[in-house]
């Protein structure tokens, strides 16, 4: 073969390049080469540029075909320097060049899919194609769904055939038009909340094309692609409804065209999908066409009278259900739907990218496949990096001992695991970590995704990996990316917009990763998740939180069958075993690789009964404790309470959620540093509650635990001389159990509402019976297998599966309540550049933004109520704001929304309810609700003495104001003046 290879390097890439290229080809030009070579010789050629690539390199290379016709063959280094058949520019100018102006202009009776004009039949024919290009990409063997993925994008936009679209989009002034959500008709004299949105109009229009009695595709694709055509953009929010049922949108489109629907549109649909097919048959050659095999060749309107009770396909198709394979069967069925609408999506948005020119040259010269491998080059489909380089220099620091050689050894298992889900269960400081980046390297990853179920675990990877004065990968690549923390390799290295999930490694959030499922603008995404290697950090945590547990179930299915292999590994101590079998098929035999712990230390387990409302000494997680100690409770604010209690007494340092961002992020710096391996020790007592115990490479002498399941009882221990040094004594584990805890009280409550009180009961009774009631002195590996016993004792399966069960429905509920649907305001009011917001939809709870007045708790016989608030609003709308949240439950139900309904228009001048009469409480507390999405507008759910006195004439505040509270030693939290009062009696 002849090849052309054309170099853009700049800087030090230019003459390392030249090395290369010389020593292969002759060079025809400054930066041109030319030569025969063979297919080994091309591929040693990019091997080499690829060894020494930089950000300045940027070299392409063309495969002659003929005289007249050349091919891009591949591009090495900067892909922005050539266009998608790698072509360059030659000169450049800021100057209006005559011959580049566009002077496109409609057509009459031509039909466009934008604002730029392409040709409608154009656009629906190649979305399909490069959508079932997309999909065989990530599942060759999937032939059907391939199919269902050109059908959907062939149809995705036959809605657009609406006149008022047409109309809207053939107007000069909308040439430039751009949106966030593709085009629909953005005219001020236009509303959406009587006339349907394009994709709902296709939707409509494919139904009544389907050839109901055809069995190509079969119903399950059929309704696949019903719902990748109608979610390839976010629901419209309309507060008066009506766009709930197929029958609704024909009669809201029929109303706006004033009766014309049937002559003006679906009487027209026939013509343009003859065009579409006509196209797809010139395209390939062929005489057949696959979506007229699909179609009916004209309308069937005969349908419309069945249409009055038909439904829009569900977003989430999940119902309740009393056994647990139901639940995974319904969460690969959403899987599947997520791959479609994310091929649909990303081929719309790069088709949607050419001009109308370059669109029609692609058909003309059936391109269509060089501008899907150029597109997939150009994006973080198919990434490239050192980090398996990096990952060697890291093992290589490790010693050569029999630790080194077993961690090995379990790489080495996990990454033969190919084709199945690969789990890595092992005792706290066995080294998950660097196993985990030795499967990476095993199985050639070129990008890592690690996911983590809070921002707490977060920064403990990030810290490992490259924060921490010994990191694992000093040189390489490493982002922190969660709603608080955006950064590159450092703290101090904040990452830009365009740098986002651009590293080698990006640890981030599950809620950052699930964005892909419940969003229009990040659903593309999904795609760079199947693209990379993934590692699922403490992944047990999902279990019990809904919507996550389904949702993180659908994530793994949709790396089934991709052509790569799976490349995703679970990481834990605690593998909650019958969610991993039951949910994500994985056979607890073969697929999960147990690394057995090296900590020879011995533990004992005690169990200590106490009275739930007694906070004095006798109480175990109040009552002082020796040096390098942790207390973790389940809640923030029983560790609130306690270290308020003790901090004149106890060299204590809390730890908690309920921190404003800059507080949290400082101390977990000084918790991180104070407990570490060869931390300062310049606290003896750590005071938490759950946030510290998974993934945090800190350890402790002494321990006590409140009550809890298995896996947090566990991940609790595994802080407990976690470096294996107190081997001369026996280290003690300590476990309060309320005296009531059987019968009820506040904290079965508590774990029943997080469905977890049956398994913690069923726990509590297991380990008591296995240790002798606390009597036995144990090993690591001796409570791990106790553990692993547990999930095969009949007695407690029934207990665990009957909480799991409970938790699954409970997340059927919030996804059919709707938090999981793409949703747009159709005419946002938002500024550019402004700052982010609480979304509607949000899986962890609808919270809003809060401020509280500051108290002083350093005497806790002497509270002092400030006159200063927890923050401050920055004048710069670009400075995020060091703010607070709260559950908009708990402000419901402590009646302060009731209180700042009546009193804060009094408080805050330009308060939004301001206006709205004092009579109307109900939409007083509506619009207090919805501005709170943003920080600007938080609920104040505290209020300064002066603020009192002098606006409300008040001297007592309200008796369930919450308010952040400080002392000397360190701040507190936002905490309820009733539990600062209880805590004063």
């Amino acid at each position: 073969m002849m090849v052309t290879f054309v170099s853009q390097c700049e800087k030090k890439a230019l003459p390392r390049t030249r090395r290369v290229l010389d020593a292969f080809a002759d060079r025809i030009g400054d930066n041109t080469w030319q030569t025969v070579i063979t297919q080994e010789g091309l591929l040693a050629v990019k091997k080499l540029l690829r060894r020494t690539a930089t950000k300045n390199t940027a070299v392409s290379c063309h495969w002659i075909r003929s005289r007249a016709r050349s091919e891009l063959v591949w591009v090495v280094g900067s892909k922005s320097k050539f266009n998608f058949s790698g072509l360059v520019p030659v000169n450049t100018t800021q100057k209006e060049v005559p011959m580049d102006i566009t002077n496109a202009k409609p057509v009459m009776g031509e039909l466009y899919a934008n604002t730029h004009l392409q040709i409608l039949e154009q656009h629906l024919f190649s979305v399909g194609y490069v959508a079932e290009l997309l999909y065989s990409h990530f599942y060759p063997d999937e032939k059907q769904m391939a199919l269902a993925a050109f059908v959907a994008g062939c149809l995705h936009d036959i809605g657009k055939i609406d006149p008022q679209f047409q109309t809207w989009a053939t107007k000069a002034k909308n040439r430039d038009y751009v949106a966030d959500d593709g085009q629909h008709i953005d005219d001020k004299t236009f509303s959406f909340e009587k006339h349907p949105r394009h994709n709902e109009i296709s939707v409509l229009l494919y139904t009544l094309l389907d050839d109901l009695n055809s069995k190509i595709p079969n119903r399950e694709i059929k309704r696949r692609i019903k719902h990748a055509i109608y979610w390839h953009h976010a629901k419209p929010f309309r507060p008066k409804g009506g766009f709930e049922t197929l029958g609704d949108i024909y009669k809201k489109l029929d109303a706006s065209l004033k009766g014309t629907a049937i002559s003006d549109v679906l009487a027209r649909v026939p013509v343009l999908i003859e065009k579409v097919c006509a196209l797809e048959k010139n395209y390939f050659g062929c005489e057949s066409s696959r979506l007229r095999n699909c179609l009916l060749t004209e309308v069937d309107s005969e349908k419309l009278w069945d249409f009055e009770g038909m439904t829009l396909p569900r977003y989430k198709e999940y119902d309740n259900a009393d056994k647990l394979p139901d639940f995974r069967r319904q969460a690969n069925a959403n899987a599947i739907n997520n791959q479609l609408r994310a091929c649909l999506i990303t081929a719309d948005r790069w088709v949607s990218s050419m001009e109308p020119s370059e669109l029609s040259f692609c058909l003309t010269n059936r391109a269509l496949g060089e501008f899907f491998a150029v597109q997939l080059e150009n994006s973080d489909l198919k990434p490239e990096s050192d980090i398996g380089s990096d990952i060697d220099i890291c093992l290589s620091k490790f010693p050569r001992d029999e630790r080194s050689r077993l961690q090995s050894e379990k790489a080495g298992a996990l990454a033969d695991n190919e084709r199945h889900l690969s789990v890595l269960a092992g005792a706290a400081g066995c080294g998950k970590t660097k196993i985990a980046l030795e499967w990476a390297k095993l199985r050639d990853a070129q990008k890592i995704l690690w996911i983590c179920p809070r921002v707490q675990i977060c920064q403990g990877i990030f810290a490992e990996l490259r924060e921490s004065d010994a990191p694992y990968l000093p040189h390489a690549n490493v982002e922190i990316h969660t709603g608080e923390f955006k950064c590159i390799n450092s703290y101090s290295r904040e990452s830009e917009d365009h740098e986002f999930f651009s590293g080698d490694i990006v640890i981030t959030t599950i809620d950052q990763l699930l964005s892909t499922v419940v969003s229009h603008s990040n659903a593309d995404r999904l795609l760079n998740y199947l693209s990379a290697h993934v590692v699922f950090d403490e992944y047990h945590e999902y279990v019990s939180m809904p919507g996550f547990n389904l949702l993180f179930s659908e994530l793994l299915a949709s790396r089934s069958g991709l052509n790569t292999g799976l490349n995703a590994l679970l990481v834990s101590a605690t593998p909650h075993y019958s969610y991993i079998e039951n949910m994500l098929g994985v056979n607890v035999d073969y697929d999960v690789v147990e690394m057995p712990s090296f900590n020879q230390s011995q533990y004992q387990i005690n169990f200590i009964d106490y009275d739930e409302n007694d906070t004095s000494k006798a109480n175990p997680l109040y009552c002082l404790q020796p040096e390098n100690s942790f207390v973790i409770s389940n809640t923030a604010t029983t560790a609130q309470k306690s270290f308020i209690q003790n901090q004149a007494q106890e060299n204590a340092v809390l730890l908690h959620s309920k921190f404003k961002k800059s507080d949290k992020k400082k101390l977990f710096n000084e918790v991180y540093d104070a407990f570490s391996k060869d931390g300062s020790r310049i606290y003896g007592l750590l005071r938490s509650g759950p946030i510290v115990q998974a993934s945090l490479n800190i350890s402790c002498d002494h321990m006590v635990t409140e009550v809890t399941h298995a896996e947090n009882c566990l991940q609790r221990l595994g802080r407990l001389d976690r470096f294996g040094r107190n081997s001369g004594k026996v280290n003690q584990y300590i476990i309060s159990v309320p005296i009531k805890f059987k019968s009820g009280g506040s904290l079965s409550r508590f774990l029943s509402s997080t469905f977890q009180l049956n398994s913690s009961k069923a726990w509590l009774e297991f380990l008591y019976e296995v240790t002798d009631a606390g009597e036995k002195v144990l090993t690591l590996p001796v409570i791990y297998d106790f553990y692993k016993s547990f999930y095969k004792h009949q007695p407690a399966l029934s207990l665990i599966d009957s909480d799991l069960l409970a938790a699954l429905n409970k997340s059927v509920q919030v996804l059919n309540d709707k938090v999981s649907e793409p949703q747009t305001i159709v005419k946002p009011k938002v500024a550019k550049g402004g700052r982010a917001k609480i979304s509607k939809n949000s899986l962890r709870g609808d919270s809003r933004f809060v401020q509280m007045a500051v108290c002083n708790v350093s005497d806790p016989d002497s509270i002092v109520f400030e006159n200063g608030y927890a923050y401050d609003i920055p004048v710069n709308d670009t400075d995020d704001v060091d703010s607070l949240t709260e559950s908009l439950d708990r402000i419901r139900n402590y009646g302060l929304l009731d209180y700042l309904a009546q009193k804060h228009g009094r408080i805050e001048e330009f308060s939004p309810v301001n206006g709205i009469p004092a009579k109307k409480m109900v939409a007083r507390k509506a619009v207090l609700e919805g501005f709170a999405r943003d920080p600007e507008y938080p609920l104040y759910l505290s209020y300064t003495p002066d603020a009192l006195d002098e606006k409300l004439g008040e001297r007592v505040p309200h008796p369930e104001a919450i308010y952040y509270a400080v002392s000397s030693k360190q701040p507190i939290g936002s905490i309820s003046l009733n539990h600062l009062t209880q805590q004063k009696d």
